[in-house]
C-alpha cells in the first residue's frame, strides 16, 4: 500500500438509520482503501435503528483492520449524530459519508493528496450509482439532472477549482475546532449552514476531479418526492434561522411555484404572464428531457415519455415544501 500523508489520521464518520440493506457495501469499500489502516478510524453512529444496522456496525468493529467506534445517536437527526461522532473523533482530518454511498479504492488516497497541496477542505464529484432497469435509470436522471436535483458543482465534474459547497468532503479538524459543531435545530440543511459558516470563517472548498464517489438515488418515485419535499421544507425552515446559507439555485423551485400561483391569480385580468411562464418552462422541460433521454444507457423511450411530467412534479413538490417550511410556525 502507498502511504500518503502518513501523519494525517482520518476520522471517517457514518451516521445511519435503518441502513442494513446498504451499509455492508460501504463498509467493504472502507476495508479496500489503499491507505494504511493506522491512518484511519471509523466512527459508526446508529440513530436508534429498528433493523439490523447496529448489529452490522458491532460486527464490523470486531473484524475491521482499523479502529472502529460504534456510537449512539438518541436524538436520531443527522446533525446530532454528526456531533456525537465529532466529539469522539481523534483524527487530524474528518470526512462524513452517507450509509448508501460507495467509494472506489483510491477515494481516501486522492482526498489526502488534494489536502497535501495545502487545502483545508477538499472533495470531488459525486456520481449516481449505475441503475438496474429502465425505470431506475429514469429516476437517477431525475435525481442528477441539472434541471432538477443536480445543479450543485460537485454533481457536474469539471476542472479543479474552488466551489461554494462539496459533498463527502474531507476537512482538517481545525476547521471544526474553529467554526463549531452542527446546528441541531436543522434536520436536512445542516451542511448548508455549516458550509456557510466555514466560508464566513475564510475557508475555501477545493474541488478535485480526481476524487470520485457514488450516490444511490431513491429507487421509487414516491421516495424521491418525499425526499424533495423534505429538502424544500427544511430550506424554508432554515431561511428563518440562517437565510444567507443558500445559493439562488435552492430557491428557484419556490420562486416557480409562487410565479405559477401569481399567474393563476392574474388570469382573469391577463393571460400572458401565465402563458409566458409556462412557455419558458416547457422549453426548458423539453430540452432537459431530450438531454436526459439521450444519456440513458437503457430506457430512452421511457425517459422521453415520463421526464416531461416528472420534472415539474419535483419542482412543484420541492417549491411547495420550501413555502410550507417558511410559513410553518415553531
Amino acid at each position: 500500500m502507498e502511504a500518503v500523508q502518513t501523519m494525517t489520521k482520518i476520522s471517517l464518520i457514518i451516521v445511519a438509520y435503518n441502513a442494513a440493506d446498504c451499509l455492508d457495501a460501504l463498509l467493504g469499500d472502507l476495508c479496500a482503501q489503499n491507505v494504511p489502516p493506522a491512518q484511519l478510524e471509523v466512527l459508526l453512529v446508529d440513530s436508534a435503528s429498528t433493523d439490523g444496522t447496529r448489529a452490522q456496525m458491532l460486527d464490523f468493529a470486531q473484524r475491521a483492520p482499523f479502529a472502529v467506534q460504534v456510537l449512539d445517536n438518541p436524538k436520531r437527526w443527522l446533525a446530532a449524530g454528526i456531533n456525537v461522532a465529532l466529539r469522539a473523533a481523534t483524527g487530524d482530518a474528518v470526512i462524513r459519508l452517507d450509509a448508501h454511498a460507495r467509494i472506489p479504492v483510491d477515494f481516501l488516497q486522492n482526498n489526502l493528496r488534494a489536502m497535501a497541496r495545502g487545502e483545508d477542505i477538499v472533495g470531488g464529484c459525486v456520481v449516481g450509482v449505475t441503475p438496474r432497469g429502465a425505470w431506475a435509470s429514469v429516476l437517477r436522471t431525475l435525481d442528477t439532472s441539472r434541471f432538477c436535483g443536480g445543479a450543485a458543482p460537485f454533481r457536474n465534474g469539471g476542472q479543479a477549482r474552488y466551489v461554494d459547497t462539496l459533498a463527502y468532503a474531507l476537512y482538517r479538524r481545525e476547521v471544526y475546532d474553529r467554526v463549531g459543531l452542527y446546528d441541531e435545530r436543522l434536520r436536512r440543511t445542516e451542511d448548508n449552514d455549516m458550509h456557510y459558516r466555514m466560508r464566513r470563517a475564510g475557508y475555501r472548498f477545493f474541488f478535485s476531479p480526481d476524487i470520485v464517489s457514488y450516490h444511490a438515488a431513491r429507487t421509487t418515485l414516491r421516495g424521491q418526492l418525499r425526499q424533495k419535499w423534505g429538502n424544500g421544507y427544511w430550506i424554508g425552515r432554515t431561511l428563518r434561522i440562517q437565510p444567507r446559507c443558500f445559493a439562488p439555485r435552492h430557491l428557484i423551485p419556490a420562486a416557480f411555484v409562487l410565479a405559477l400561483a401569481g399567474g393563476l391569480l392574474l388570469l382573469p385580468l391577463a393571460r400572458w404572464p401565465l402563458f409566458a411562464l409556462l412557455a419558458c418552462y416547457l422549453l426548458c422541460d423539453l430540452l432537459f428531457t431530450v438531454q436526459g433521454a439521450a444519456a440513458q444507457a437503457q430506457g430512452s423511450l421511457l425517459a422521453l415519455l415520463t421526464l416531461p411530467f416528472l420534472f415539474p412534479a419535483v419542482h412543484v413538490v420541492y417549491g411547495a415544501g420550501t413555502i410550507a417550511g417558511l410559513l410553518q410556525k415553531d
